[in-house]
């Protein structure tokens, strides 16, 4: 069965990909069967891909959280690619192109219900843990960030992007940099 459409198929015939390379967490899980009680219509917008054999190609954690939501079917899409496709298409599906504006979201979007959504936020600064808890023994030790970068040019646009944002919001806040391994 191929088709260009979705078509709705019974959770207990599809089959989660052994060879899938993303995992999800508990806590991950439980928010993704939230977001599938309360908005289903996700799924009919962004269906479950698999290959002919109805193995997951694509949406094995959707799938999972679908049956833990009690789903018992849910749109697929049957795709009848050649397997290096599927492989590709595995991998593909999974990459997260963009990044997030971090300040739109701090400033257009509630942060509790962006964190019930799935996406891992900052928390309003009561429920956040104290310095001292992040620091643990090491109370007197300044805390630091370490940021490892791909290429010399991302080095290059952090520096100025991350001194822009420590002149406007943290003042007194320094930073420094080295290249190569540490």
């Amino acid at each position: 069965m191929s088709s260009t459409q979705p078509t709705r198929i019974a959770t207990n015939k599809l089959k989660t990909n052994p060879n899938n390379p993303r995992t999800i967490r508990k806590d991950q899980l439980e928010k993704l069967v939230k977001s599938l009680r309360e908005f289903p219509e996700m799924l009919e917008a962004r269906p479950i891909v698999v290959d002919p054999d109805y193995v997951v190609l694509g949406g094995n954690m959707r799938l999972k959280a679908a049956q833990e939501a009690g789903l018992t079917e849910v749109p697929v899409y049957v795709a009848s690619w050649e397997e290096a496709k599927h492989k590709e298409f595995i991998i593909k599906d999974n990459l997260a192109f963009g990044e997030w504006d971090w300040d739109m979201l701090a400033n257009e979007w509630d942060a509790e219900e962006l964190d019930d959504w799935g996406l891992s936020v900052w928390m309003p600064e009561a429920e956040e843990p104290g310095l001292d808890e992040l620091l643990g023994e090491e109370k007197n030790k300044p805390a630091t960030m370490k940021i490892t970068f791909t290429s010399p040019e991302q080095l290059q646009q952090a520096e100025i992007d991350i001194r822009e944002i420590l002149d406007r919001k943290y003042q007194g806040a320094y930073f420094s940099v080295s290249a190569g391994e540490l």
